[in-house]
This record gives C-alpha cells, sequence and structure tokens, in this order.
C-alpha cells in the first residue's frame, strides 16, 4: 500500500508539469495562430493518459482501504479535472478545424481544479507535508 501512495503522490509531480508544458504549448499555438495538428493532439493525450493513471492509482488505493473523510473533495474534484479534459479535447478533436482555445481551457481548468484537490487533503502542491502541520 505504501508503494501505491508513493507512486500516486509522486506521479503528481509529472502531471502538473505535464499540464504546464501543455498548457505553454497550446498558449503558443494559440497566439502563433498555427494550425493544430499532430503535436496537439499528443500534448493533450500525453497530459489526459497521465490524469487517468492518476485516478487509477487513486481509486485502487481506496479501494484498498485507504480512505478518509477529507478524500471526498479531492475524489470530485480529480473527477471534475479529469471530466474536463477529455470533454474539451474531444470535442476539439472531433471539430473539422480543431483550434488551440479548447485545450487551452481544458488543461487551465484541469490545472486549477488539480490543485485544488491537492489542497483539499491539506497537501501542499509541491510538497509531501501537511499543510496544516
Amino acid at each position: 500500500m505504501n508503494i501505491l501512495f508513493h507512486a500516486h503522490s509522486g506521479l503528481r509531480y509529472l502531471v502538473l508539469l505535464a499540464g504546464l508544458v501543455a498548457l505553454a504549448y497550446f498558449l503558443s499555438g494559440l497566439v502563433a495562430k498555427r494550425p493544430f495538428g499532430k503535436g496537439g493532439r499528443v500534448m493533450g493525450a500525453i497530459f489526459a493518459g497521465l490524469l487517468d493513471l492518476q485516478m487509477l492509482l487513486g481509486l485502487v488505493m481506496v479501494a484498498l482501504g485507504r480512505y478518509y473523510p477529507r478524500l471526498i473533495g479531492h475524489i470530485v474534484m480529480m473527477i471534475l479535472a479529469i471530466g474536463v479534459t477529455h470533454a474539451l479535447l474531444s470535442i476539439n478533436r472531433k471539430r473539422p478545424n480543431p483550434g488551440y482555445l479548447l485545450p487551452v481551457i481544458a488543461v487551465a481548468a484541469a490545472l486549477v481544479l488539480i490543485v485544488g484537490a491537492i489542497m483539499a487533503i491539506g497537501r501542499g502542491v509541491l510538497t509531501h507535508t501537511s499543510l496544516a502541520g
């Protein structure tokens, strides 16, 4: 169980890094008015895939008994982050001319929700320690 906890906790750094890189990529494409192509799809897929992996690890931990009441807010915010990301990236992908605006909104909203979810369980975004302690 401890391995799962450390994997889930450590993966957050990769999720946040991928989100920041994707946000920068999408913003630069939006500002430069570049056509949306394979690079945008790959960036979105990497970010969404890491979010999915993070959710899977979290659900396994809850299923194995690592649960406390503060997790409710954490879980709800993470499900919202994953839902927003998948929905907006999917809508963008299905458009005749995909652009960068929906991916920017998807990743920015997800990052805000992820930070809120981390703080909901009393953790610092870039630390393993509790904010209360």
